[in-house]
């Protein structure tokens, strides 16, 4: 989720240390939360990613996803990461509400960064309709 978390490096001693919500995460969606999942291509690994589109929401997709844009099914988002290189769903498509399991919402660490997440500001340049 660079630059949005571990802006100064991905080292394990200069990650950002976050809090994640887990209680109505799925009863709460709107675009541009940061959400926690379970990988759908690693199902053992956790992934932080960025909701992009929500149930209804026609979403532009970059490669490799086969279309130029998709609309997300019921019950479903679409997530993304904020990196061009990210594995997300123009890799998996769109994710099921049940694989959520929180949100991301304060980073505690490191100091110079304490305080919540501001994702309402969203990311430039990406568009649901």
């Amino acid at each position: 989720m660079w630059p949005t978390l571990n802006p100064d490096g991905d080292e394990v001693w200069r990650r950002d240390l976050v809090v994640l919500w887990k209680w109505g995460v799925r009863e709460s969606i709107e675009r541009n939360m940061l959400v926690a999942l379970s990988s759908p291509s690693h199902p053992e690994q956790l992934v932080v990613k960025r909701i992009v589109g929500i149930e209804g929401d026609e979403v532009q997709t970059r490669a490799p996803y086969p279309v130029p844009t998709v609309r997300v099914p019921p019950g479903h988002v679409w997530i993304e990461g904020d990196g061009p290189k990210s594995v997300d769903s123009n890799v998996y498509g769109s994710v099921a509400l049940q694989m959520l399991s929180s949100r991301i919402v304060f980073i505690v660490w490191p100091l110079h960064r304490f305080g919540p997440i501001r994702w309402w500001e969203g990311r430039p340049g990406k568009t649901a309709w």
